[in-house]
């Protein structure tokens, strides 16, 4: 199983090879040569097709499940599908509107929570799988911050999002704060970072380190820092993830195997195992990815494959990512170009 390998396949393995994983995708089952001879464009006897099949096989393409006279694609296989022999075409205009007016009925109103929670169902009803949202847990801009003494060494960091949302922290402080610092300190997240994530204050702040000695004394500088490593650190790796039509799966889960490899995946989801790596992996690329079995750790015991792309709004950070989830028969070429769609209108709406 080698790239050498690959290229060397001509169009009619390519074909064959094309035909078999569709109709793998489709029914779930292993795919006999008589069905792909009756699948072809070109009059090409079952016989043929079994040679070029064996070949396939060579390559670490397909395989014979048990005793099976059909044969699977193998993880390497779907691998080479989706980059290689895959033809994904783009939505229909139709479908476009279909998922633009599913998106505009995600009303904002209710916070950026809400979008997720039921985008998170849209996706699940446009695959037929299960729909998944990941997110930051944490992730509103800052509209308003105040600080209010508690105690000697303590206060309380109040903070108001653009969308309504209001949060608070207790820090620790260094002594005893008069009231006026306080605002002093405040009023100068607010009017220098309105707009921003806690997480791109953070980083503004080590940028602006001197704009904040100038504006302010070094107590009001130590207390705008408090604030938000505080802020940050708790926020730190947390996620927010959202899975809906799980019951999806286990309509097509036919063998007792097949029920235990969801059981399994269903205890990962509910552990968030390994999805903060695969956040960070999808937020490093642009556009949609695409993990097969156990080409990402999460999945390895359940045989799922996943699709996700990411989405945030236009010209600022990516939020997080959506997709679907689901067994690796997924018809990929159908269900990348809805992922890719959706996250784009997903996009819009928060923009």
């Amino acid at each position: 199983m080698t790239d050498t390998g690959f290229a060397q396949l001509n169009e009619r393995a390519r074909e064959i090879f094309r035909v078999l994983v569709e109709t793998y995708t489709a029914t779930g089952r292993p795919v006999a040569s008589r069905t792909i001879s009756r699948a072809l464009k070109t009059d090409l006897s079952p016989a043929s097709v079994r040679n070029v099949m064996a070949d396939l096989e060579d390559l670490g393409l397909i395989h014979a499940p048990h005793t099976s006279a059909g044969r699977l694609p193998t993880q390497a296989g779907l691998r080479f599908f989706v980059e290689a022999v895959m033809d994904a075409p783009p939505l229909s205009g139709k479908e476009r509107a279909r998922i633009d007016a599913m998106v505009a009925d995600l009303d904002t109103a209710g916070g950026v929570d809400q979008v997720l929670e039921r985008t998170s169902g849209v996706l699940s009803g446009l695959s037929r799988c299960a729909g998944l949202v990941l997110a930051p847990r944490h992730n509103l801009r800052l509209k308003h911050l105040e600080f209010v003494a508690l105690s000697p060494g303590r206060a309380m960091v109040i903070l108001v999002g653009q969308d309504g949302t209001v949060e608070n922290r207790v820090i620790r402080l260094p002594g005893d704060i008069p009231e006026s610092l306080l605002r002093q300190a405040a009023n100068f997240i607010t009017h220098h970072y309105a707009g921003l994530t806690i997480r791109d204050i953070g980083r503004r702040l080590a940028a602006d380190i001197e704009t904040v000695r100038r504006e302010l004394d070094e107590l009001a500088a130590r207390v705008v820092a408090a604030g938000i490593a505080t802020w940050s650190r708790d926020n730190a790796g947390e996620r927010r993830l959202i899975v809906r039509g799980r019951a999806h799966l286990l309509q097509d889960a036919e063998r007792a195997e097949d029920l235990e490899r969801l059981r399994q995946l269903f205890a990962d989801l509910e552990e968030k195992r390994g999805f903060a790596e695969l956040l960070d992996l999808a937020e490093d690329g642009e556009g949609v990815r695409i993990f097969i079995g156990s080409e990402n750790r999460l999945f390895s015991l359940s045989g799922s494959s996943l699709i996700v792309a990411p989405f945030g709004e236009e010209g600022r950070d990516i939020v997080g990512v959506l997709g679907i989830i689901g067994p690796t028969r997924l018809p990929y070429a159908r269900l990348i170009p809805v992922v890719d769609y959706t996250a784009r209108a997903v996009t819009r709406l928060l923009s």
